[in-house]
């Protein structure tokens, strides 16, 4: 499933047997009727997070390791989800295609996203839906967003927002056509041991912005982007924050540090060829993601992944959620 492009050792990885991916959708079925089957409703969402206890222990403990650590690549590959290709309807070739009724692969990626801590999602971006499916729409193939397929530039999921998520979970239910498109990864903790010092002195320093994604123009700005460090944290295990579409720097050093961080990030990334019943979960703390490009067809073939974001800690954006719901306004 995964291809490796330079580095050891491999992201952490689960294949459910035949048993375990029965119990997932076993319990995932269950929620199909759940506040009449709406993904969006928390009553649903708060039934999802009760059952995902009823998850195998094999499941279960191996995310809580990952939530402790992620390890050096920050990634997390689940293999072996009972996703039926050809019961699948055509694959969504709409701006902002969302899934706002529970299907079996909804509800088994919302369980799973409830394992790692709180679903949420942004009003601006695809209408807060807290299920949205990546996919390649007619005109949009430059776009550097979900809908796009040309090279998706390596990048922090939401890097302009102070809320943005701590992880996120991609779900293949088909891949492309050609079998070529992949999920590009890159962890801080793979670059750390070559960047030099000076590098990372001036990544440190709060001397960057970054603009929202094109994703986000659909709606006002959740928040006027501030100036922020690119590495944050412990020098020895640092937080690593940039959207190298979005990113500038307000230093001709931090420019410079900035290009290097990306030469050593790209020649250190991971590539992950994910097929139907993948999926990987990001660790947005520490690990940027983007996609090679791939040559979509529109004939309802196309692929599809589904996408939803985690937090671990909730409260800290109460400021943000509406009535105490999932979605940050």
């Amino acid at each position: 499933m995964t291809a490796l492009l330079g580095v050891e050792p491999p992201a952490a990885s689960l294949t459910l047997d035949h048993a375990d991916g029965d119990a997932l959708r076993e319990v995932a079925s269950g929620l199909l009727t759940v506040a009449g089957g709406r993904v969006d409703d928390p009553a649903w969402q708060a039934e999802a997070g009760r059952r995902s206890h009823d998850l195998p222990v094999s499941l279960r403990r191996a995310l809580a390791g990952f939530r402790r650590d992620p390890g050096l690549s920050g990634v997390f590959l689940l293999s072996g989800l009972p996703v039926d290709e050809l019961s699948l309807p055509a694959t969504p070739a709409v701006s902002g295609s969302v899934q706002r009724v529970a299907s079996v692969p909804s509800a088994m990626q919302a369980l799973v996203t409830h394992l790692l801590g709180y679903p949420v999602a942004f009003r601006p971006e695809k209408t807060g839906a807290l299920v949205q499916d990546v996919v390649p729409v007619p005109g949009s193939e430059e776009f550097q967003g979900n809908e796009g397929s040309v090279l998706l530039a390596l990048h922090t999921e939401n890097a302009f927002h102070d809320h943005r998520p701590d992880y996120v979970l991609l779900l293949c239910l088909r891949a492309d056509h050609d079998r070529v498109a992949s999920l590009r990864t890159a962890s801080v903790r793979q670059a750390l041991a070559v960047l030099a010092e000076d590098v990372c002195e001036a990544l440190r320093r709060n001397d960057f912005i970054t603009e929202p994604p094109p994703s986000f123009a659909s709606g006002p700005r959740a928040v006027e982007p501030l100036r922020h460090a690119v590495l944050s944290g412990a020098p020895e295990d640092p937080d690593l924050v940039v959207d190298f579409a979005a990113t500038t720097s307000c230093s001709a050093r931090g420019t410079e540090a900035m290009g290097e961080l990306q030469r050593c990030l790209a020649g250190q990334a991971l590539a992950h060829r994910l097929v139907p019943g993948d999926l990987a979960i990001v660790d947005n703390r520490v690990t940027v993601h983007g996609r090679s490009a791939f040559t979509p067809r529109y004939d309802g073939q196309d692929r599809w992944l589904q996408r939803t974001f985690a937090v671990q800690n909730l409260r800290r954006s109460r400021g943000y959620r509406p009535d105490d719901g999932y979605v940050l306004a």
